[in-house]
């Protein structure tokens, strides 16, 4: 079915599927590592590129590619590539598009990982980087260097649900011939599609919301320009790091529900966020769907909606903090997000405790700061829980 004016519920259960002989209503699984070729000279004419098919999976498999064009096609991206995890996504970007000597500039509050594959690995080969409040578009064009080559923005960003203004930042960014990549993991293409607001390459994490299930590793890149997939294509076959066709199965499957998931979610973390600013134990809490969110405007601006993501500080600190976690019931005490399950975890000592205290502080993730997914249990049920749990303070 071609789905190109379709709506976004439409693309979701039915973008890149094909059908196979037997009629499948799902795409299958091929689970094999290699395909047979017809005869020798269709084999060269496949390694050569005159033919379109499959050779090795490492390369292309119809599983994996059926949800790749799913991916595609729901950020409005001309392909996509489904990889092994989040990090195989962060690290196939930063190889095909940073050199030795280049400069990148990135939000300070990005996802832990992604920050210190760059500051540990990366610099090691002569690679530059600026971790910054890219909140600020003016701040961001005072940092281009003459090496700077990539802009990295997270947008909301994790933990701290600080936002950048992709359309402006993007325009800076061309203006100065800089490639911009926008981690999406946290707004998912239901809530905000970068590539619309002018982005080079979004970035999601599948793990996550496209998922929902908490059972799968992901990663997809989708890129808005032939030239830059194929750029990405090349380092993630020579890396490695393809997706396993069971693995796509499972995210075509998950991807599916994403609209529903995502809108009951966003709807419960309205009221939580409430519940949660109105609490005499609460310090502050930060979510773009609060009036008191300082980037509330851009929220509603280039998002759809405002996301089920959220954190907050108690008042009595890190402290205060432990015992809240340590006394919900409902919600789970682990990492990970955007699943049908509600998470609760502590960012200083979990996902960002490889990032130093400083750089911490300056990101905006203090020692009492807690982040939130609310998943789409019953908006009662949570707000009960975190209650029970308050007590306990």
């Amino acid at each position: 079915m071609n789905t190109k004016n379709k709506g976004f519920s439409t693309k979701l259960i039915h973008s890149g599927d094909f059908e196979d002989q037997f009629g499948s209503a799902v795409v299958p699984i091929y689970q094999t590592s290699t395909f047979a070729f017809k005869n020798a000279d269709q084999g060269a004419r496949l390694f050569s590129g005159e033919e379109k098919g499959h050779i090795y999976t490492r390369l292309s498999n119809p599983t994996i590619e059926a949800l790749e064009n799913k991916l595609a096609d729901l950020e409005n991206g001309v392909g996509g590539i489904a990889l092994s995890s989040g990090m195989a996504a962060v690290s196939t970007v930063y190889a095909a598009f940073l050199n030795q000597g280049d400069h990148m500039i990135s939000t300070h509050a990005v996802y832990g990982p992604s920050r210190l594959l760059m500051e540990d690995i990366y610099s090691r080969f002569g690679v530059e980087s600026t971790y910054m409040d890219t909140s600020d578009p003016v701040a961001v064009e005072n940092a281009i260097q003459e090496n700077t080559k990539l802009i990295y923005l997270e947008t909301p960003a994790n933990p701290t649900m600080e936002l950048s203004d992709i359309e402006t930042i993007s325009k800076i960014a061309h203006k100065h011939n800089l490639l911009v990549v926008v981690d999406n993991t946290f707004s998912s293409p239901y809530l905000q599609k970068p590539l619309d607001l002018d982005a080079d390459v979004v970035l999601h994490s599948l793990t996550k919301f496209i998922n929902g299930h908490a059972d799968v590793v992901g990663g997809a890149l989708i890129a808005n320009n032939e030239d830059v997939l194929k750029k990405m294509k090349k380092i993630m076959r020579y890396m490695g790091g393809n997706m396993d066709p069971h693995q796509a199965y499972l995210v075509s499957r998950g991807v599916k529900t994403l609209a529903l998931r995502v809108q009951q979610s966003t709807d419960i973390a309205k009221k939580v966020a409430a519940y949660l600013e109105q609490h005499p134990k609460i310090k502050w809490v930060n979510y773009p769907g609060l009036k008191s969110h300082p980037q509330y405007d851009l929220a509603a601006k280039q998002m759809k909606d405002f996301g089920s993501m959220l954190c907050f500080e108690l008042k009595g600190g890190i402290k205060a903090g432990k015992t809240l976690m340590n006394s919900v019931k409902l919600a789970l005490l682990a990492v990970s997000l955007g699943g049908v399950e509600s998470l609760i975890q502590h960012p200083a000592s979990m996902t960002h405790a490889g990032v130093s205290e400083e750089n911490r502080i300056k990101s905006g993730i203090t020692p009492g700061l807690v982040r939130f997914s609310v998943g789409i249990e019953d908006a009662d049920d949570i707000i009960e829980d975190l209650n029970q749990a308050l007590e306990n303070v």
